[in-house]
Protein backbone atom coordinates (compact mmCIF):
# COMPACT_ATOMS: atom_id res chain seq x y z
CA UNK A 1 0.00 0.00 0.00
CA UNK A 2 1.46 3.63 -1.31
CA UNK A 3 2.00 6.23 1.45
CA UNK A 4 0.48 9.39 1.12
CA UNK A 5 3.01 12.19 1.52
CA UNK A 6 0.93 15.43 1.63
CA UNK A 7 2.92 18.46 -0.02
CA UNK A 8 4.71 20.93 1.46
CA UNK A 9 2.63 24.87 0.83
CA UNK A 10 4.48 27.76 1.16
CA UNK A 11 1.46 29.63 2.81
CA UNK A 12 3.43 32.99 3.04
CA UNK A 13 4.75 33.51 -0.75
CA UNK A 14 0.89 33.11 -1.37
CA UNK A 15 -0.42 35.45 1.45
CA UNK A 16 -1.22 38.91 -0.98
CA UNK A 17 -3.47 36.36 -3.49
CA UNK A 18 -5.30 34.35 -0.29
CA UNK A 19 -5.88 37.77 0.97
CA UNK A 20 -8.40 38.96 -1.43
CA UNK A 21 -9.56 36.03 -2.66
CA UNK A 22 -10.52 34.87 1.38
CA UNK A 23 -11.72 38.53 2.10
CA UNK A 24 -14.44 38.30 -1.68
CA UNK A 25 -15.29 34.82 0.26
CA UNK A 26 -16.28 36.57 3.08
CA UNK A 27 -18.16 39.82 1.26
CA UNK A 28 -20.06 36.83 -0.30
CA UNK A 29 -20.92 35.93 3.71
CA UNK A 30 -21.57 39.81 4.12
CA UNK A 31 -24.16 39.62 1.53
CA UNK A 32 -26.16 37.03 3.03
CA UNK A 33 -25.76 37.85 7.00
CA UNK A 34 -25.05 41.24 7.09
CA UNK A 35 -28.84 43.44 7.19
CA UNK A 36 -29.08 45.46 4.57
CA UNK A 37 -28.36 48.82 5.92
CA UNK A 38 -24.98 48.41 6.90
CA UNK A 39 -23.83 46.17 3.87
CA UNK A 40 -22.02 48.41 1.90
CA UNK A 41 -19.94 50.10 4.58
CA UNK A 42 -18.75 46.47 5.78
CA UNK A 43 -18.47 45.35 1.84
CA UNK A 44 -16.27 48.76 1.14
CA UNK A 45 -14.24 48.63 4.26
CA UNK A 46 -13.40 44.89 3.64
CA UNK A 47 -12.22 45.36 0.34
CA UNK A 48 -9.68 48.07 0.75
CA UNK A 49 -9.08 46.45 4.00
CA UNK A 50 -7.89 43.79 1.70
CA UNK A 51 -6.08 45.24 -0.51
CA UNK A 52 -4.28 47.49 1.95
CA UNK A 53 -3.38 43.71 3.27
CA UNK A 54 -2.08 42.53 0.10
CA UNK A 55 0.04 45.50 -1.03
CA UNK A 56 1.06 44.54 2.60
CA UNK A 57 2.22 41.25 2.63
CA UNK A 58 3.77 42.25 -1.36
CA UNK A 59 5.98 44.90 0.90
CA UNK A 60 7.06 41.74 3.67
CA UNK A 61 7.58 39.25 0.67
CA UNK A 62 10.04 42.01 -1.72
CA UNK A 63 13.17 41.82 0.20
CA UNK A 64 13.21 38.30 0.00
CA UNK A 65 11.86 37.59 -2.83
CA UNK A 66 14.69 40.40 -4.58
CA UNK A 67 17.79 38.45 -2.46
CA UNK A 68 16.25 34.77 -2.93
CA UNK A 69 15.79 35.38 -6.36
CA UNK A 70 11.72 34.26 -6.31
CA UNK A 71 9.81 31.62 -4.49
CA UNK A 72 7.99 28.56 -6.57
CA UNK A 73 5.34 27.17 -5.08
CA UNK A 74 3.02 24.25 -5.42
CA UNK A 75 5.63 22.25 -8.10
CA UNK A 76 6.36 25.65 -9.90
CA UNK A 77 2.48 25.98 -10.54
CA UNK A 78 3.03 29.84 -9.27
CA UNK A 79 6.33 32.10 -9.51
CA UNK A 80 7.12 34.73 -7.29
CA UNK A 81 9.66 36.15 -7.78
CA UNK A 82 10.65 40.35 -8.26
CA UNK A 83 8.77 40.39 -11.62
CA UNK A 84 5.53 39.11 -10.89
CA UNK A 85 5.50 41.10 -7.33
CA UNK A 86 5.43 43.92 -9.06
CA UNK A 87 2.78 43.45 -11.28
CA UNK A 88 1.23 42.36 -8.01
CA UNK A 89 1.76 45.37 -5.89
CA UNK A 90 0.56 47.75 -9.57
CA UNK A 91 -2.59 45.66 -9.71
CA UNK A 92 -2.95 45.77 -5.98
CA UNK A 93 -2.82 49.88 -5.86
CA UNK A 94 -5.02 50.78 -9.10
CA UNK A 95 -7.80 47.66 -7.69
CA UNK A 96 -7.61 50.30 -3.89
CA UNK A 97 -8.06 53.29 -6.14
CA UNK A 98 -10.73 52.13 -8.65
CA UNK A 99 -12.74 50.48 -5.68
CA UNK A 100 -12.97 53.89 -4.23
CA UNK A 101 -14.77 55.13 -7.38
CA UNK A 102 -16.80 51.88 -7.34
CA UNK A 103 -17.66 53.65 -4.09
CA UNK A 104 -18.66 56.50 -5.04
CA UNK A 105 -22.65 58.24 -4.56
CA UNK A 106 -24.59 60.73 -5.84
CA UNK A 107 -26.05 63.11 -3.06
CA UNK A 108 -29.60 61.23 -3.44
CA UNK A 109 -27.31 58.25 -2.50
CA UNK A 110 -27.39 56.63 -6.32
CA UNK A 111 -24.36 54.89 -7.17
CA UNK A 112 -23.34 53.52 -11.17
CA UNK A 113 -24.97 49.79 -10.32
CA UNK A 114 -28.56 48.96 -11.28
CA UNK A 115 -30.71 48.30 -8.17
CA UNK A 116 -31.68 44.82 -10.03
CA UNK A 117 -29.04 44.01 -12.25
CA UNK A 118 -30.94 40.93 -13.70
CA UNK A 119 -34.02 42.93 -14.24
CA UNK A 120 -35.61 43.20 -17.83
CA UNK A 121 -34.57 47.06 -18.56
CA UNK A 122 -37.90 48.79 -18.59
CA UNK A 123 -39.94 46.20 -16.66
CA UNK A 124 -42.69 46.97 -13.60
CA UNK A 125 -40.24 44.81 -11.33
CA UNK A 126 -36.98 47.33 -12.37
CA UNK A 127 -39.28 49.90 -11.16
CA UNK A 128 -40.04 48.37 -8.28
CA UNK A 129 -36.11 47.85 -7.06
CA UNK A 130 -35.39 51.38 -7.71
CA UNK A 131 -38.29 52.72 -5.66
CA UNK A 132 -37.37 50.57 -3.10
CA UNK A 133 -33.96 51.93 -3.18
CA UNK A 134 -31.98 48.33 -3.95
CA UNK A 135 -28.07 48.39 -4.10
CA UNK A 136 -25.91 45.85 -5.53
CA UNK A 137 -23.18 45.93 -3.41
CA UNK A 138 -22.23 42.47 -4.66
CA UNK A 139 -19.80 44.40 -6.46
CA UNK A 140 -17.10 44.67 -3.72
CA UNK A 141 -16.91 40.88 -3.61
CA UNK A 142 -17.00 40.36 -7.04
CA UNK A 143 -14.02 42.81 -7.49
CA UNK A 144 -12.35 40.67 -5.15
CA UNK A 145 -12.76 38.06 -6.92
CA UNK A 146 -11.27 39.35 -10.30
CA UNK A 147 -8.41 41.20 -8.45
CA UNK A 148 -7.24 37.95 -7.16
CA UNK A 149 -7.18 36.54 -10.64
CA UNK A 150 -4.94 39.38 -11.67
CA UNK A 151 -3.08 38.59 -8.91
CA UNK A 152 -2.16 34.88 -9.93
CA UNK A 153 -2.03 35.85 -14.21
CA UNK A 154 1.40 37.13 -14.18
CA UNK A 155 2.71 34.68 -11.07
CA UNK A 156 1.64 31.83 -13.15
CA UNK A 157 4.39 29.19 -13.66
CA UNK A 158 2.33 27.06 -16.21
CA UNK A 159 -0.23 27.16 -18.84
CA UNK A 160 -3.11 25.74 -17.07
CA UNK A 161 -2.57 27.80 -13.60
CA UNK A 162 -2.92 31.00 -15.66
CA UNK A 163 -5.94 29.69 -18.07
CA UNK A 164 -7.69 29.69 -14.57
CA UNK A 165 -6.79 32.28 -13.61
CA UNK A 166 -7.77 34.17 -16.94
CA UNK A 167 -10.94 32.55 -15.94
CA UNK A 168 -11.15 33.88 -12.29
CA UNK A 169 -10.50 37.27 -13.19
CA UNK A 170 -12.79 37.64 -16.39
CA UNK A 171 -16.28 36.05 -15.01
CA UNK A 172 -15.94 38.42 -12.78
CA UNK A 173 -16.00 41.21 -15.22
CA UNK A 174 -18.46 39.97 -17.51
CA UNK A 175 -20.74 40.08 -14.86
CA UNK A 176 -19.75 43.73 -13.31
CA UNK A 177 -20.12 44.90 -17.46
CA UNK A 178 -23.83 43.91 -17.48
CA UNK A 179 -24.74 46.27 -14.04
CA UNK A 180 -24.85 49.79 -15.50
CA UNK A 181 -28.21 51.63 -13.14
CA UNK A 182 -28.41 54.07 -16.49
CA UNK A 183 -28.26 52.62 -20.74
CA UNK A 184 -28.80 49.27 -19.42
CA UNK A 185 -29.69 47.78 -22.18
CA UNK A 186 -26.01 49.11 -23.76
CA UNK A 187 -24.60 47.70 -20.43
CA UNK A 188 -26.18 44.04 -21.51
CA UNK A 189 -25.26 44.29 -25.01
CA UNK A 190 -21.39 45.04 -23.85
CA UNK A 191 -21.48 42.29 -21.14
CA UNK A 192 -22.91 39.47 -23.90
CA UNK A 193 -20.20 40.54 -26.39
CA UNK A 194 -17.48 40.62 -23.91
CA UNK A 195 -18.22 37.50 -22.61
CA UNK A 196 -18.84 35.90 -26.30
CA UNK A 197 -16.26 37.04 -27.52
CA UNK A 198 -13.80 35.97 -24.13
CA UNK A 199 -14.99 32.94 -24.88
CA UNK A 200 -13.68 32.59 -28.28
CA UNK A 201 -10.13 33.51 -26.72
CA UNK A 202 -10.18 30.87 -23.74
CA UNK A 203 -10.52 28.79 -26.65
CA UNK A 204 -7.57 29.86 -28.56
CA UNK A 205 -5.53 30.32 -25.30
CA UNK A 206 -6.47 26.45 -24.10
CA UNK A 207 -5.64 25.25 -27.91
CA UNK A 208 -2.49 27.25 -28.06
CA UNK A 209 -1.38 25.43 -24.87
CA UNK A 210 -2.42 21.84 -26.33
CA UNK A 211 -0.14 22.82 -29.07
CA UNK A 212 2.59 23.79 -26.80
CA UNK A 213 2.31 20.61 -25.08
CA UNK A 214 2.35 18.59 -27.83
CA UNK A 215 5.28 20.27 -29.31
CA UNK A 216 7.48 20.27 -25.57
CA UNK A 217 6.32 17.60 -23.42
CA UNK A 218 4.95 19.56 -20.85
CA UNK A 219 2.50 23.05 -19.94
CA UNK A 220 4.90 24.61 -17.46
CA UNK A 221 6.62 27.40 -18.74
CA UNK A 222 10.53 26.70 -17.86
CA UNK A 223 10.27 23.52 -19.42
CA UNK A 224 8.58 25.07 -22.06
CA UNK A 225 11.42 27.34 -22.54
CA UNK A 226 14.27 23.80 -21.94
CA UNK A 227 12.56 22.04 -24.60
CA UNK A 228 11.88 24.57 -27.19
CA UNK A 229 15.48 25.46 -27.09
CA UNK A 230 16.50 21.63 -27.88
CA UNK A 231 13.66 21.16 -30.58
CA UNK A 232 16.28 21.79 -33.45
CA UNK A 233 17.39 18.04 -32.31
CA UNK A 234 13.92 16.75 -32.31
CA UNK A 235 11.48 15.33 -35.30
CA UNK A 236 9.90 16.96 -37.96
CA UNK A 237 7.15 19.90 -37.36
CA UNK A 238 7.99 20.64 -33.94
CA UNK A 239 8.98 23.99 -35.03
CA UNK A 240 5.80 24.72 -37.03
CA UNK A 241 3.31 23.04 -34.17
CA UNK A 242 5.41 25.05 -31.42
CA UNK A 243 5.15 28.51 -33.23
CA UNK A 244 1.08 27.87 -34.28
CA UNK A 245 0.77 26.91 -30.30
CA UNK A 246 2.91 30.06 -28.98
CA UNK A 247 0.58 32.74 -31.59
CA UNK A 248 -2.51 31.02 -30.39
CA UNK A 249 -1.53 31.27 -26.71
CA UNK A 250 -0.45 35.14 -27.70
CA UNK A 251 -4.12 35.62 -29.42
CA UNK A 252 -5.73 34.61 -26.31
CA UNK A 253 -3.64 37.25 -24.10
CA UNK A 254 -3.36 40.07 -26.98
CA UNK A 255 -7.37 39.60 -26.44
CA UNK A 256 -6.90 40.63 -22.69
CA UNK A 257 -5.00 43.46 -23.69
CA UNK A 258 -7.04 44.90 -25.86
CA UNK A 259 -4.49 44.76 -28.90
CA UNK A 260 -5.48 45.37 -32.62
CA UNK A 261 -6.91 43.26 -34.19
CA UNK A 262 -8.46 41.70 -31.28
CA UNK A 263 -9.62 44.80 -29.63
CA UNK A 264 -13.56 45.29 -31.43
CA UNK A 265 -14.74 44.66 -28.06
CA UNK A 266 -12.90 47.31 -25.79
CA UNK A 267 -14.97 50.32 -26.87
CA UNK A 268 -18.17 49.21 -27.05
CA UNK A 269 -17.69 47.42 -23.40
CA UNK A 270 -15.89 50.61 -22.27
CA UNK A 271 -18.74 52.33 -23.33
CA UNK A 272 -21.35 50.20 -21.73
CA UNK A 273 -20.00 49.03 -18.71
CA UNK A 274 -20.63 51.56 -15.75
CA UNK A 275 -17.57 53.99 -15.87
CA UNK A 276 -16.12 52.81 -12.70
CA UNK A 277 -15.60 49.37 -13.74
CA UNK A 278 -14.26 50.63 -16.84
CA UNK A 279 -11.53 52.59 -15.26
CA UNK A 280 -10.98 49.06 -12.94
CA UNK A 281 -10.71 47.10 -16.67
CA UNK A 282 -8.54 49.27 -18.26
CA UNK A 283 -6.21 49.64 -15.86
CA UNK A 284 -5.90 46.26 -13.90
CA UNK A 285 -6.52 44.06 -16.63
CA UNK A 286 -4.34 45.40 -18.81
CA UNK A 287 -1.66 45.22 -15.95
CA UNK A 288 -2.17 41.52 -15.59
CA UNK A 289 -2.64 40.65 -19.08
CA UNK A 290 0.49 42.16 -20.18
CA UNK A 291 2.24 40.79 -16.50
CA UNK A 292 1.39 36.83 -18.16
CA UNK A 293 2.13 38.17 -21.95
CA UNK A 294 5.91 38.77 -20.57
CA UNK A 295 6.17 35.95 -18.74
CA UNK A 296 5.42 33.36 -21.32
CA UNK A 297 7.46 35.60 -24.05
CA UNK A 298 10.65 35.72 -21.60
CA UNK A 299 11.05 32.05 -21.22
CA UNK A 300 9.47 30.62 -24.61
CA UNK A 301 10.96 32.96 -26.86
CA UNK A 302 14.45 32.71 -25.45
CA UNK A 303 13.65 28.79 -25.93
CA UNK A 304 12.49 29.53 -29.48
CA UNK A 305 15.28 32.13 -30.38
CA UNK A 306 18.01 29.02 -29.14
CA UNK A 307 16.27 26.37 -30.57
CA UNK A 308 13.85 27.52 -33.26
CA UNK A 309 14.52 30.48 -34.71
CA UNK A 310 12.45 30.71 -37.41
CA UNK A 311 9.78 29.94 -35.68
CA UNK A 312 11.18 32.89 -33.22
CA UNK A 313 11.20 34.86 -35.99
CA UNK A 314 7.54 34.52 -37.09
CA UNK A 315 6.70 35.60 -33.39
CA UNK A 316 8.28 38.93 -33.42
CA UNK A 317 6.78 39.41 -36.66
CA UNK A 318 3.30 38.80 -34.99
CA UNK A 319 4.15 40.74 -32.01
CA UNK A 320 5.33 43.75 -34.80
CA UNK A 321 2.03 43.13 -35.92
CA UNK A 322 0.08 43.71 -33.64
CA UNK A 323 2.02 46.60 -31.75
CA UNK A 324 1.64 48.57 -35.25
CA UNK A 325 -2.17 47.66 -35.63
CA UNK A 326 -2.76 49.14 -31.92
CA UNK A 327 -0.91 52.31 -32.60
CA UNK A 328 -2.39 52.91 -35.99
CA UNK A 329 -5.86 51.55 -35.60
CA UNK A 330 -6.13 53.20 -31.79
CA UNK A 331 -4.96 56.77 -32.98
CA UNK A 332 -6.52 56.96 -35.84
CA UNK A 333 -10.12 56.05 -34.98
CA UNK A 334 -10.17 58.05 -31.87
CA UNK A 335 -9.45 61.34 -34.10
CA UNK A 336 -13.56 59.90 -35.30
CA UNK A 337 -15.13 59.41 -32.08
CA UNK A 338 -17.34 61.75 -30.06
CA UNK A 339 -18.36 59.65 -27.19
CA UNK A 340 -15.68 60.30 -24.36
CA UNK A 341 -15.48 57.04 -23.47
CA UNK A 342 -14.98 55.27 -26.62
CA UNK A 343 -12.26 57.91 -26.78
CA UNK A 344 -10.73 56.37 -24.19
CA UNK A 345 -11.32 52.97 -25.25
CA UNK A 346 -9.42 53.32 -28.55
CA UNK A 347 -6.58 55.33 -26.40
CA UNK A 348 -6.40 52.51 -24.59
CA UNK A 349 -5.66 50.48 -27.97
CA UNK A 350 -2.76 52.33 -28.71
CA UNK A 351 -1.61 52.36 -25.55
CA UNK A 352 -1.69 48.73 -25.69
CA UNK A 353 0.41 49.17 -28.90
CA UNK A 354 2.86 51.38 -27.43
CA UNK A 355 3.41 48.97 -24.47
CA UNK A 356 3.86 45.98 -27.34
CA UNK A 357 6.81 48.35 -28.79
CA UNK A 358 8.46 47.21 -25.19
CA UNK A 359 7.41 44.04 -25.46
CA UNK A 360 9.63 43.57 -28.66
CA UNK A 361 12.19 45.69 -27.15
CA UNK A 362 12.44 43.18 -24.07
CA UNK A 363 12.62 40.08 -26.72
CA UNK A 364 15.24 41.67 -28.65
CA UNK A 365 17.33 42.47 -24.80
CA UNK A 366 21.09 41.26 -24.97
CA UNK A 367 21.73 40.41 -21.23
CA UNK A 368 19.84 40.54 -17.98
CA UNK A 369 20.96 44.00 -17.75
CA UNK A 370 18.95 45.57 -20.47
CA UNK A 371 16.05 42.93 -19.96
CA UNK A 372 15.74 43.99 -16.32
CA UNK A 373 15.97 47.68 -17.64
CA UNK A 374 13.04 46.67 -20.50
CA UNK A 375 11.36 44.81 -17.58
CA UNK A 376 10.77 47.97 -15.00
CA UNK A 377 10.30 50.49 -18.19
CA UNK A 378 7.41 48.04 -18.76
CA UNK A 379 5.81 47.66 -15.34
CA UNK A 380 6.65 51.62 -14.93
CA UNK A 381 4.48 51.89 -18.11
CA UNK A 382 1.43 49.87 -16.66
CA UNK A 383 1.51 51.90 -13.72
CA UNK A 384 1.64 55.34 -14.53
CA UNK A 385 -1.21 54.36 -17.04
CA UNK A 386 -3.38 52.47 -14.49
CA UNK A 387 -3.05 55.97 -12.57
CA UNK A 388 -3.88 58.13 -15.42
CA UNK A 389 -6.92 56.28 -17.17
CA UNK A 390 -8.75 55.39 -13.82
CA UNK A 391 -8.29 59.28 -12.77
CA UNK A 392 -9.64 59.75 -16.33
CA UNK A 393 -12.91 57.43 -15.79
CA UNK A 394 -13.51 59.10 -12.16
CA UNK A 395 -13.81 62.52 -13.70
CA UNK A 396 -16.51 61.15 -16.22
CA UNK A 397 -18.46 59.45 -13.61
CA UNK A 398 -18.68 63.27 -12.08
CA UNK A 399 -20.05 64.78 -15.55
CA UNK A 400 -23.42 64.33 -15.53
CA UNK A 401 -26.80 65.27 -17.55
CA UNK A 402 -29.32 67.08 -16.44
CA UNK A 403 -32.70 68.55 -16.81
CA UNK A 404 -34.75 71.29 -15.40
CA UNK A 405 -37.83 69.58 -16.69
CA UNK A 406 -40.13 66.64 -14.13
CA UNK A 407 -41.71 65.46 -17.58
CA UNK A 408 -37.90 64.93 -19.25
CA UNK A 409 -36.74 63.43 -16.11
CA UNK A 410 -39.83 61.34 -15.89
CA UNK A 411 -38.92 59.78 -19.60
CA UNK A 412 -35.69 58.93 -19.03
CA UNK A 413 -36.11 57.67 -15.46
CA UNK A 414 -35.60 54.61 -16.81
CA UNK A 415 -32.06 55.01 -17.56
CA UNK A 416 -31.38 57.60 -14.29
CA UNK A 417 -32.36 55.25 -11.63
CA UNK A 418 -34.40 58.30 -10.35
CA UNK A 419 -37.78 57.43 -8.58
CA UNK A 420 -40.80 56.79 -10.59
CA UNK A 421 -44.11 57.85 -9.99
CA UNK A 422 -47.03 55.65 -9.55
CA UNK A 423 -48.58 53.65 -11.44
CA UNK A 424 -51.56 55.90 -13.19
CA UNK A 425 -50.05 59.03 -12.08
CA UNK A 426 -50.19 62.09 -13.65
CA UNK A 427 -46.84 63.88 -13.96
CA UNK A 428 -46.12 67.16 -12.18
CA UNK A 429 -46.09 70.47 -14.57
CA UNK A 430 -42.14 71.74 -14.21
CA UNK A 431 -42.07 74.99 -12.64
CA UNK A 432 -39.80 77.86 -12.78
CA UNK A 433 -37.72 77.49 -9.97
CA UNK A 434 -37.24 73.95 -10.75
CA UNK A 435 -34.06 72.40 -9.53
CA UNK A 436 -32.69 70.50 -12.42
CA UNK A 437 -32.50 66.84 -12.03
CA UNK A 438 -29.49 64.46 -12.82
CA UNK A 439 -29.30 62.36 -15.33
CA UNK A 440 -26.87 60.17 -17.08
CA UNK A 441 -23.28 60.76 -17.62
CA UNK A 442 -22.78 63.33 -20.00
CA UNK A 443 -20.37 61.45 -22.30
CA UNK A 444 -20.64 63.52 -25.59
CA UNK A 445 -17.98 65.65 -26.09
CA UNK A 446 -20.07 68.56 -26.91
CA UNK A 447 -21.33 68.09 -23.35
CA UNK A 448 -18.14 69.11 -21.91
CA UNK A 449 -17.83 72.23 -23.58
CA UNK A 450 -17.03 75.14 -21.10
CA UNK A 451 -16.21 72.47 -18.02
CA UNK A 452 -13.33 74.59 -17.30
CA UNK A 453 -15.59 77.85 -16.27
CA UNK A 454 -17.80 75.19 -14.24
CA UNK A 455 -15.82 73.54 -12.92
CA UNK A 456 -12.20 74.14 -13.39
CA UNK A 457 -10.32 71.90 -10.81
CA UNK A 458 -12.36 69.14 -12.39
CA UNK A 459 -11.45 69.95 -15.60
CA UNK A 460 -7.73 70.43 -14.44
CA UNK A 461 -7.29 67.23 -13.11
CA UNK A 462 -8.89 65.62 -16.66
CA UNK A 463 -6.55 67.49 -18.35
CA UNK A 464 -3.24 66.61 -16.69
CA UNK A 465 -4.59 62.47 -16.96
CA UNK A 466 -4.97 63.25 -20.50
CA UNK A 467 -1.85 64.83 -20.45
CA UNK A 468 -0.03 62.25 -18.98
CA UNK A 469 -1.77 59.67 -21.55
CA UNK A 470 -0.07 61.92 -24.40
CA UNK A 471 3.18 61.79 -23.16
CA UNK A 472 3.94 65.41 -21.67
CA UNK A 473 7.02 65.84 -20.19
CA UNK A 474 6.75 66.20 -16.61
CA UNK A 475 4.08 63.47 -16.15
CA UNK A 476 4.70 59.64 -15.69
CA UNK A 477 3.36 59.23 -19.30
CA UNK A 478 6.56 60.81 -20.86
CA UNK A 479 8.57 59.07 -18.73
CA UNK A 480 6.92 55.51 -19.92
CA UNK A 481 6.88 56.39 -23.28
CA UNK A 482 10.70 57.39 -22.81
CA UNK A 483 11.28 54.07 -21.34
CA UNK A 484 9.65 51.52 -23.41
CA UNK A 485 10.55 53.58 -26.94
CA UNK A 486 14.65 53.58 -25.63
CA UNK A 487 14.03 49.73 -24.39
CA UNK A 488 13.23 49.03 -28.43
CA UNK A 489 15.79 51.10 -29.87
CA UNK A 490 18.66 49.23 -27.81
CA UNK A 491 17.37 46.15 -28.90
CA UNK A 492 17.39 47.30 -33.08
CA UNK A 493 13.79 47.94 -33.65
CA UNK A 494 14.35 52.01 -34.03
CA UNK A 495 11.71 51.74 -36.84
CA UNK A 496 8.92 50.45 -34.34
CA UNK A 497 10.05 52.64 -32.17
CA UNK A 498 9.68 55.72 -34.72
CA UNK A 499 5.97 54.50 -35.30
CA UNK A 500 5.14 54.86 -32.21
CA UNK A 501 6.80 58.75 -31.60
CA UNK A 502 4.96 59.04 -34.55
CA UNK A 503 1.52 57.96 -33.37
CA UNK A 504 2.00 59.63 -29.78
CA UNK A 505 2.51 62.77 -31.28
CA UNK A 506 -0.89 62.69 -33.62
CA UNK A 507 -2.47 61.12 -30.42
CA UNK A 508 -1.81 64.46 -28.72
CA UNK A 509 -3.99 66.22 -31.20
CA UNK A 510 -7.32 64.36 -29.73
CA UNK A 511 -6.60 65.01 -26.44
CA UNK A 512 -5.64 68.67 -26.53
CA UNK A 513 -8.97 68.91 -28.20
CA UNK A 514 -10.73 67.70 -25.51
CA UNK A 515 -9.06 70.33 -23.05
CA UNK A 516 -9.75 73.09 -25.69
CA UNK A 517 -13.21 72.44 -25.67
CA UNK A 518 -13.18 72.61 -21.95
CA UNK A 519 -11.56 75.77 -21.72
CA UNK A 520 -11.85 77.78 -25.04
CA UNK A 521 -14.30 77.13 -26.56
CA UNK A 522 -17.69 79.07 -25.27
CA UNK A 523 -20.77 77.24 -24.05
CA UNK A 524 -22.76 78.40 -26.90
CA UNK A 525 -21.02 76.43 -29.34
CA UNK A 526 -21.69 73.33 -27.91
CA UNK A 527 -24.73 70.95 -28.03
CA UNK A 528 -26.58 70.39 -24.50
CA UNK A 529 -23.38 72.20 -22.81
CA UNK A 530 -25.79 74.18 -20.90
CA UNK A 531 -27.71 70.85 -19.72
CA UNK A 532 -24.18 69.09 -17.98
CA UNK A 533 -23.55 69.86 -14.60
CA UNK A 534 -20.25 68.55 -12.86
CA UNK A 535 -20.75 66.88 -9.24
CA UNK A 536 -19.28 67.97 -6.02
CA UNK A 537 -16.53 64.80 -5.48
CA UNK A 538 -17.85 63.13 -2.77
CA UNK A 539 -15.12 61.93 -0.13
CA UNK A 540 -14.51 57.92 -1.91
CA UNK A 541 -13.84 59.35 -5.39
CA UNK A 542 -12.25 62.69 -4.32
CA UNK A 543 -9.56 60.77 -2.65
CA UNK A 544 -8.80 58.76 -5.55
CA UNK A 545 -8.75 61.61 -8.06
CA UNK A 546 -5.74 62.96 -5.00
CA UNK A 547 -3.96 59.94 -5.58
CA UNK A 548 -4.16 59.36 -9.10
CA UNK A 549 -3.33 62.89 -9.71
CA UNK A 550 -0.15 62.64 -6.92
CA UNK A 551 1.18 59.54 -8.86
CA UNK A 552 0.87 60.79 -12.17
CA UNK A 553 3.15 64.00 -11.15
CA UNK A 554 5.24 62.24 -8.66
CA UNK A 555 5.90 59.75 -11.30
CA UNK A 556 6.99 62.28 -13.84
CA UNK A 557 9.28 64.50 -11.43
CA UNK A 558 10.41 61.46 -9.44
CA UNK A 559 10.64 58.55 -11.81
CA UNK A 560 13.16 56.79 -9.85
CA UNK A 561 11.37 56.07 -7.08
CA UNK A 562 9.43 53.73 -8.32
CA UNK A 563 11.91 52.48 -11.20
CA UNK A 564 15.07 52.17 -9.00
CA UNK A 565 12.67 49.82 -7.02
CA UNK A 566 12.27 47.31 -10.08
CA UNK A 567 15.76 47.42 -11.60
Amino acid sequence: MSSFFAPTVDWAALAPVLVVLGAGVVGVLVEAFVPARARRATQLTLALAALVGAFVAIAVLWHTVRTEGGRSVLGGAYQLDGFGASVQAVVVVLAAVAVLVIADRSAAGQDAFAPSAAAVPGTPYEDLAQRRGLEQTEVFPLTLFATGGMMIFPAAGDLLTMFVALEVLSLPLYVLTATARRRRLLSQEASFKYFLLGAFASALFLFGTALLYGAAGSVKITDLGQALGQAASGPDGVGAMALVGALFVLAGLLFKVGAAPFHLWTPDVYQGAPTPVTGFMAACTKAAAFGAMIRVLVVVGAGMRAGLPDAYDGLVVALWAAAIASMVVGTVVSLLQVDMKRILGYSAVAHTGFILVGVVGMLAAADGDALGSALSSLVFYLLAYGLAVVGAFAVVTLVRETSSSTARAEQLVGASGATAPEPGASPAAPTADEAPVVLGEATHLSQWVGLGRRSPWLAALFSLFLLSMAGIPLTAGFVAKFGVFSSAVAGGSWVLALVGVLASAVAVFFYVRIIVLMYFTSPEEGEGADAVTALRPRAPVLVALVLCAAGVLGLGVFPSSVLGLLG
